[in-house]
């Protein structure tokens, strides 16, 4: 592979990061790496591969010379200057969610579609976080007894909407561990021992939130993007449509629901799925433990399961709690857990730009 001319679009951002640091650790060929960021980021240093470049502004003029461009910019400026990149003769590579359902723009996995990538014309989609995850372990199981419905349920890290979420949860649950707020939290905090004395006064205040429409400290939401007259909700149909694009089979009946949960970093999925032939819990360990970008973590009497901790800043997605549905004909089940910031994003996107 010759050394490319690589710019990443949102260098600054968590994902643009996380692209920085996997085009290091798996030694991608840059020959001259061009960080980009928006007006308030210019001037802003970030190191890479030993030395420390100074980021530039992203505008339209960006690209020149410029042989692959990684975008983590958000999908309004993907738009903007996603083209004049491939006008420039870049190959983009888009984490947004701008192109994913052009039908001129492959939606690319690498461990499932790899040979999407070929029919680009100039700009290749990168999926939504969990979307990759549910497909990689799903694809295999596929091709072996043809998956025909997938219900799947999220729980997903607050890092997925970013670096003032973390802060929002982190303020969040300190204060409610204080004892402040709802008189609950005072009463727990009393019983966990934090220090609290019976007789300590409870100043209930409404705990502050900017980022969420509720308090996410120690609550879930079951709403991730908006909602549609239906009731699911915008990541909801982004798992079902992206499914279908990636397999390139639309007949699968995919549902989903997804959470918002106080995680830091990582999502998690619970997914039960049918086939149309029957296989057996053993056969999917066999499948899975043989399946690219997969680890097989199922040994419940040891409590070894997929967990965020375990897969937070690792590259697999881990796959276990494998077991039989007996609700439904061939049913079966299985929880994941994988980084939103590695497979879910920069490393799919690295692993694309390996591709090309």
């Amino acid at each position: 592979m010759s050394a490319k001319v690589v710019a990443v679009a949102g260098v600054t951002g968590a994902v643009g990061t996380e692209m920085l640091r996997v085009l290091e650790a798996r030694e991608f060929p840059v020959k001259k790496l061009v960080p980009l960021a928006s007006a308030r980021s210019v001037g802003k240093k970030i190191e890479f591969a030993g030395e420390e470049l100074e980021v530039q502004e992203l505008t339209e003029s960006s690209f020149e010379g410029v042989e692959i461009a990684l975008f983590s910019a958000g999908g309004s400026r993907s738009k903007k200057f996603a083209p004049a990149a491939v006008a420039s003769g870049a190959v983009v590579v888009d984490n947004s969610s701008a192109f994913r359902m052009d039908p001129d723009v492959p939606l690319v996995v690498p461990e499932v579609n790899a040979e999407a990538a070929k029919s680009h014309h100039g700009i290749i989609a990168n999926p939504n976080c969990t979307t990759i995850m549910m497909v990689v372990p799903m694809w295999p199981i596929h091709r072996v007894a043809k998956v025909t419905r997938v219900v799947s349920c999220t729980y997903q890290s607050v890092s997925g909407t970013g670096a003032k979420a973390i802060s929002e949860l982190c303020s969040q649950a300190c204060a409610l561990v204080a004892g402040e707020g709802h008189p609950q939290y005072k009463e727990a905090a009393l019983l966990a021992g934090l220090g609290l004395r019976d007789d300590t006064p409870h100043v209930a205040r409404e705990i502050e939130r900017s980022i969420y429409p509720h308090q996410i400290a120690f609550n879930c939401l079951p709403h991730i993007g908006g909602f549609y007259p239906e009731g699911d909700t915008e990541e909801e149909r982004k798992l079902v449509n992206e499914t279908h694009k990636i397999f390139a089979d639309d007949s699968v009946a995919i549902f989903g629901t997804t959470v918002r949960v106080p995680v830091f970093r990582a999502h998690s999925e619970a997914v039960h799925f049918q086939t149309a032939e029957p296989i057996s819990p053993e056969e999917v360990r066999e499948v899975l433990s043989k399946a690219p970008g997969v680890e097989v973590v199922d040994n419940p009497e040891k409590n070894e399961y997929p967990m965020p901790i375990y897969a937070t800043g690792r590259a697999e997605v881990f796959v276990g709690r494998i077991r039989r549905d007996p609700s439904v004909e061939n049913g079966m089940a299985l929880f994941l857990a994988g980084d939103q910031l590695l497979k879910g994003a920069a490393l799919n996107a690295v692993q694309i730009a390996e591709l090309l």
